[in-house]
């Protein structure tokens, strides 16, 4: 018996019945945690859901790759074009940043 866990919803991979992405599967995944780990983190999924989007990952990771390196571009490409629009505010957000994160001794 098959059973479909993932889903392509406008362009997206999701987990079927879920607004959780493929994405958040897939780099926890990438970053070492169970899948049981990863359902803390997403507790609106049932583990079946959680493996059955690791394993469509498997069976399909050049594509998914391909797919995830897509979307790394184009937020990539979206951050830069914000940069670009107001590079003011993102000297005095660093600035700021700098002086309330702790230094380094």
């Amino acid at each position: 018996m098959s059973r479909d866990y993932v889903e392509e919803v406008e362009g997206m991979y999701r987990i079927k019945g879920s607004r959780v992405s493929l994405d958040s599967i897939v780099y926890a995944y990438w970053n070492g945690q169970t899948a049981e780990s990863i359902g803390q983190s997403f507790p609106t999924l049932v583990l079946e859901q959680i493996y059955g989007a690791i394993t469509y990952y498997l069976a399909n990771r050049g594509m998914i790759d391909t797919y995830l390196e897509r979307r790394r571009n184009e937020y990539e490409a979206k951050r830069q074009a914000s940069r670009d629009q107001d590079p003011m505010f993102y000297k005095k957000w660093a600035d700021t940043r700098r002086k309330i994160e702790p230094t380094s001794r």
